[in-house]
């Protein structure tokens, strides 16, 4: 595995680590910027609302950019929003500059996914991203409990300061490790092998209904996940009693809980997608309703919710890797348009958490919305399944040589 692969994993690290932090420092948030938890909740969306727009719009601005320039640009950006944010008292700005930050963050997503499949063989796509999405993974098991605990000790604002430093070295490692020129833009032909990227071609690719069913279930499945994840610190404390101390070291085990699970699916997706798909959003539901009903045994909670990051994240892989099955001549739009997805269920997740919490129904009632996404997520899988089999079907037999 290129090293490079693993220094834009440790980029997603630096960057994962605000956009899920905040799910740690609700209440602190809230109680200084003198909004509502609901409220702050929307940041995350504002986060994902972000991501959702910048990914296709910046694949496709900087289609014919070198790799390095883009990713280290994006960064850059990323950085400085992450200063005005820990600068701001506006409630406003701070919406700003986390939708502004998410916008490059989007494209840095959807630039390192196509660079990180144009760095190695085909049967090791999975494999590779799950060491790009590992970021995220580590994210989770570091970035959210060390952010959590610097939000709860010395504010929320040193936590955002923390992230801004660092991006700007995972900034540094990406100009010591990745190319110049445009390394990483073939299908697994190695760095500068690929052919000049194409828009309209890369947009005529995208028309394959299997491929949007593929975006559908990457969004449904985020969406299950993401409705229970975004309120786990107030979960956690308000419904099942633990003390606000604690509350890291149970995201930390939730970050535990999705390394096993990505590393794992990383090991199955290239060769049994759906069958992981099935197991792990079947365990998201499962879960979801054990934690809606159990939600104030902290005995029972706390495991649950480890499993939920397990089960969830262990279905990362084959959703991150199924688009470039699907769209083999369109390798940076199939990502941009994928992370867009992720980002609809990260978006519509906290959205409709929050107003079931808003609507008086509790904290509890944000797993049971996770539930009822699941549901539909398994509808699509069952959908994506049935058009993998009948594609396999009529594929054409190579005729083989008489000789």
């Amino acid at each position: 595995m290129p090293l490079a692969v693993y220094i834009l994993g440790v980029s997603i690290f630096a960057q994962g680590t605000s956009e899920l932090m905040l799910a740690g420092l609700l209440p602190e948030m809230a109680a200084d910027l003198g909004v509502s938890v609901p409220d702050v909740g929307l940041l995350i969306s504002a986060f994902a609302m972000g991501m959702l727009v910048g990914a296709p719009v910046l694949a496709v601005v900087t289609l014919r950019w070198p790799r390095r320039t883009v990713l280290l640009v994006f960064l850059a950006v990323f950085t400085l929003t992450h200063v005005a944010g820990a600068l701001t008292s506006s409630y406003g700005v701070l919406f700003a500059t986390r939708v502004a930050g998410a916008f490059v963050y989007a494209g840095f997503w959807a630039v390192a996914s196509g660079t990180v499949v144009g760095m190695v063989p085909a049967n090791a796509r999975a494999k590779a991203m799950s060491v790009l999405t590992g970021g995220l993974t580590v994210a989770i098991v570091v970035g959210l409990s060390a952010g959590t605990v610097i939000g709860q000790h010395l504010g929320w604002r040193a936590a955002f300061w923390a992230v801004a430093g660092l991006s700007a070295l995972a900034g540094v490692g990406i100009l010591a490790t990745l190319p110049a020129g445009r390394s990483g833009q073939g299908s697994g032909q190695g760095p500068g092998q690929g052919s000049v990227p194409s828009v309209s071609a890369e947009l005529r690719a995208l028309a394959r209904p299997a491929l949007w069913v593929a975006y559908g279930t990457t969004a449904l499945t985020t969406g299950a996940l993401l409705s229970s994840f975004s309120y786990l610190s107030p979960l956690l404390t308000e419904v099942t009693g633990l003390d606000a101390a604690w509350v890291p070291a149970v995201l930390g085990l939730y970050g535990v809980g999705t390394l096993i699970g990505i590393t794992a699916g990383g090991r199955i997706a290239d060769a049994r997608p759906f069958p992981l798909l099935y197991a792990g959003v079947t365990g998201v539901v499962v879960i979801s309703v054990a934690l809606a009903v159990s939600a104030t045994v902290a005995v029972l909670a706390v495991p649950l919710v480890f499993l939920l990051g397990l089960f969830g994240f262990g279905t990362n892989p084959a959703l991150t890797t199924r688009p470039f099955v699907l769209a083999k001549d369109a390798p940076t739009l199939a990502a941009a348009v994928n992370v867009a997805a992720f980002n609809v269920g990260i978006t519509a997740g906290p959205w409709a958490g929050g107003l079931a919490i808003d609507a008086g129904l509790g904290y509890s009632s944000v797993a049971w919305i996770g539930a009822g996404t699941g549901v539909l997520a398994l509808a699509a899988v069952a959908l994506g399944a049935a058009m993998n089999r009948r594609a396999a079907t009529f594929e054409p037999t190579p005729v083989r040589s008489a000789v």
